[in-house]
């Protein structure tokens, strides 16, 4: 008898926490629409910040305490990470424009959501130099949809 009421006891927690997770993806969703179209207007920003040499208009589309990871260097956090990202990115290896393909993006919670997808990037030539896969994190600020976790890394082998 208590085995049974043990178990019993087990299903009814596991399908409160079904419920409470399948509750809150329903209120992610409302949001995902709105996400999907803030980050495709971001999206179209972000190599046109390159194009014009503007970093403020590229640090506009990070969350102000965002981490960004690029491969094979230490992670670059906080408020300052977006502009030490952009000067590296257009004076060290020459970025002038690129291209997002996002392939997905769905609900974390709330306030979070993932968008998962491939990159171009070109040079002043408008010559692809390199390709690759990322994973970014948005968060939902007082500010709009905003970059908040950003790790990618190229396709192909390094040099």
């Amino acid at each position: 008898m208590k085995k049974i009421l043990f178990f019993t006891a087990i299903q009814i927690i596991l399908l409160l926490f079904l419920f409470l997770d399948c509750r809150g993806q329903q209120a992610t969703n409302a949001n995902l629409e709105e996400a999907k179209k803030a980050i495709a207007a971001s999206n179209e920003i972000y190599f046109l910040a390159f194009a014009k040499n503007d970093t403020s208009l590229f640090t506009s589309l990070y969350a102000e305490y965002c981490w960004i990871m690029p491969p094979n260097v230490p992670a670059l956090c906080g408020p300052k990470a977006p502009h030490d990202f952009f000067q590296t990115a257009y004076n060290q290896f020459g970025i002038r424009n690129g291209k997002f393909i996002t392939i997905d993006v769905y609900g974390i919670s709330e306030d979070i959501v993932a968008e998962i997808g491939f990159w171009k990037l070109y040079n002043a030539g408008n010559v692809e130099f390199d390709d690759g896969k990322f994973l970014v994190l948005w968060k939902k600020t007082s500010k709009g949809w905003k970059i908040w976790r950003d790790s990618f890394n190229s396709s192909r082998p390094r040099k």
